[in-house]
């Protein structure tokens, strides 16, 4: 279920299927990033995303992922993104978006009719002198069965568009939530239970 907060700015209500902490796996190919050394190029990984809200027309983004094992243990960090996303009245999505790999990009895109899913594409792409080749990208994300659910494309100025990220989150709720609801529970516990 969507809930949307009464402080919410009017303009982002299309956009409230995103808000809250996220987390999941996904798979990645990482045979295009530089320096990585031998080895393994395609990994799973692990992701936490928050998406907040301060009644501005905007909402905050952030995201880090990190290579997990066979196991499902953290092994090392891969990316971090911050950003901001907006919405007009046409459903058009714009965002901000600075990667810690030295790239910054603005992404525009679009909101599906009657179903909480954006298609975003690069309009414009900034690195810094360390960062690795990339020249856009493309990313899908959805709202499928109460999960997250994304997948993200990359070129760089050698390859052209292909799918390098896709993960299925879910919402994480905080305990403070579950706990207005259990106000009626005996102090001992096991007289529930009879």
């Amino acid at each position: 279920m969507i809930e949307i907060p009464s402080d919410l700015h009017p303009d982002l209500v299309p956009l409230a299927f995103l808000l809250g902490n996220w987390t999941g796996a996904g798979v990645a190919d990482l045979s295009e990033r530089q320096g990585e050394g031998e080895g393994e190029k395609k990994c799973n990984f692990g992701q936490e995303v928050t998406f907040t809200h301060d009644g501005r027309d905007f909402l905050e983004y952030f995201s880090h992922t990190w290579e997990l094992d066979a196991e499902g243990r953290k092994v090392r960090p891969l990316e971090t993104e911050t950003g901001y996303w907006r919405v007009d009245k046409d459903r058009k999505v714009e965002v901000v978006m600075i990667r810690d790999q030295g790239i910054a990009e603005v992404w525009y895109g679009e909101l599906a009719d009657q179903k909480p899913q954006i298609d975003l594409a690069t309009d414009a792409v900034a690195r810094t002198e360390a960062a690795g080749e990339y020249s856009g990208g493309k990313r899908l994300y959805g709202y499928v069965n109460g999960d997250l659910m994304w997948v993200g494309e990359k070129a760089t100025p050698q390859t052209p568009l292909h799918p390098y990220m896709s993960a299925q989150l879910k919402k994480v709720v905080d305990p403070k939530e579950w706990a207005k609801d259990v106000v009626d529970l005996p102090d001992d516990g096991i007289a529930f239970f009879r």
